[in-house]
């Protein structure tokens, strides 16, 4: 019989990890399907299968079920006219810019010229070399089979990533490797995969924000750079770091992380800035010379008036929101009584940026999909988000299908594309508003309802505020993380599959 001591000993030790399915309707509902929710006699974490690998099993599953779904493009479509392969929505970048963008004529990205309007490529340098590796692989053959090939081959080089992003999450949050499943089985996520090359950005931030869990500032700042390197968005994720840093007095990690990031996205960008400044430049330009285009409330102001905007005063509007929205999310954070949690902030910061912007891509969902599930891990939410970005997805192909079919008039007319516009806007909101009331009132956070401060906070986990605005000065119940009798009382005042 162990002694007290012994117990004292290895007690804390334990680590239980959460499931879902005790916590969560909609996922015990689900669980159905396998079984039902697990029991205690379920090998958890055993020597075969982990959640971990449960997950990126899942991943492979649903990626190469996106991949299944583009089969009539892979096929015919992308080569006989525009309308088929918008009927049977499985459109792709991929393999249009193969021969838009040089890669079948073996033409260098940034250095080498462009026949056409576009006279570089105008996608980010790490993006470009991800392009370029795969025009590598790609085999000789008719200009069809290698535009098949070159699609084929960059689908198997986004998978890995595929792969990384839901493992990255699965790890990030140690006892909740369970919500990575909304990663690997979000439909969104299956079906916009392989639309673009996203996936190599939301990798490397995935990546980072687990090093940023594990107390890994430069690794953090490094990936982070990186991934802002192949796509913007991810530098905005600096601004959770600073204010949160600024509010626990972490002054150094702060300094750390960011002087990784801007070594890292020089490394990458310098060579290309000094000898091809032209091409290097070109991303930057074409985001600011771009139009309003798909999927933005600012299209249907447009469709709707009938009046067009300057692309001048569309930069300006969407850029002083956005940096008010952000201000607004960092007052939030300031003022809060407890000290909200990385990954809301990430979330919350990238959806304003994106919601704002003058286009909103399908595949834009792909960069909310692993923080939303950081977030707010809840399955009702999550899927209500997914709905509304689902009945987008298929609306602007119904739409594009509408435009190029001529008198025919095949496809969802502009009254309806608009009101899909406005459901996947209406849908991230939604989620918005669910993290900030998480924010506001954190014992409906599930995240904390087992006692858990910022499980992907890193050094921020469970460190005292150094410095607090408004309400926050006051005392409260929610103000101390390291106080567990607050947080155990969430626990316990709330059924757990009530929310």
């Amino acid at each position: 019989m162990p002694s007290a001591e012994d117990t004292s000993v290895h007690q804390p030790q334990e680590q239980p990890v959460v499931r879902p399915t005790h916590q969560d309707r909609i996922a015990e509902a689900g669980s159905e399907l396998i079984g039902g929710r697990s029991g205690r006699w379920a090998r958890l974490g055993g020597t075969t299968l982990t959640p971990v690998a449960v997950v990126a099993l899942v991943a492979l599953g649903m990626f190469a079920l996106g991949m299944v779904q583009k089969l009539p493009c892979y096929n015919w479509a992308w080569f006989r006219g525009a309308g088929s392969q918008y009927t049977h929505a499985c459109y792709s970048d991929i393999p249009h810019l193969y021969v838009g963008r040089g890669f079948s004529e073996g033409l260098v990205p940034y250095f080498d010229r462009l026949p056409g309007d576009m006279q570089y490529l105008e996608y980010p340098v790490l993006t470009g070399v991800f392009m370029q590796v795969a025009s590598w692989l790609t085999p000789d053959g008719s200009i069809q089979y290698r535009e098949q090939m070159y699609w084929m081959v960059n689908a198997g080089m986004l998978m890995i990533c595929a792969v990384i992003i839901a493992v990255c999450v699965a790890r990030t949050h140690r006892r909740r490797p369970w919500d990575a499943l909304l990663v690997a089985l979000a439909p969104a996520f299956a079906l916009t995969a392989t639309i673009n090359w996203d996936l190599l950005a939301i990798a490397l931030t995935a990546a980072g924000m687990l090093m940023w869990s594990r107390g890994r500032a430069l690794a953090f700042g490094v990936l982070i750079g990186l991934a802002t390197a192949a796509k913007l968005y991810p530098v905005f994720l600096l601004g959770p770091v600073f204010v949160l840093c600024w509010r626990a007095g972490k002054w150094r990690e702060f300094g750390t992380a960011t002087f990784g990031a801007a070594v890292s996205w020089l490394v990458v960008n310098l060579p290309v800035m000094v000898f091809a400044p032209e091409g290097w430049k070109k991303f930057y330009t074409f985001s600011e010379e771009r139009g309003i285009d798909f999927g933005s409330f600012w299209l249907i102001i447009t469709q709707r008036t009938g009046e067009s905007i300057e692309v001048s005063t569309v930069n300006t509007v969407s850029t002083l929101v956005t940096v008010l929205l952000c201000a607004g999310v960092g007052a939030l954070t300031l003022m809060t009584p407890r000290r909200p949690r990385f990954a809301q902030l990430a979330f919350l910061v990238v959806a304003a940026f994106i919601l704002v912007n003058k286009v909103y891509s399908p595949q834009y969902v792909l960069w909310l999909i692993p923080l939303a599930a950081l977030a707010r891990p809840r399955w009702r939410d999550f899927l209500i988000w997914q709905a509304c970005e689902v009945m987008y997805f298929l609306g602007i192909w119904m739409y594009l299908a509408y435009t190029t079919s001529g008198d025919k008039h095949q496809g969802l007319p502009t009254e309806g594309y608009q009101l899909a516009i406005a459901l996947h806007l209406l849908g991230t909101l939604y989620l918005c508003a669910v993290v900030v009331r998480d924010i506001l009132v954190p014992e409906r956070d599930v995240v904390r309802l087992d006692g858990s401060d910022d499980p992907s906070g890193g050094v921020l986990d469970g460190a005292p505020d150094a410095f607090v605005l408004g309400r926050a000065v006051r005392p409260s119940r929610y103000a101390h993380p390291g106080a567990e009798a607050p947080r155990v009382e969430w626990g316990a005042t709330r059924g757990p599959a009530e929310d």
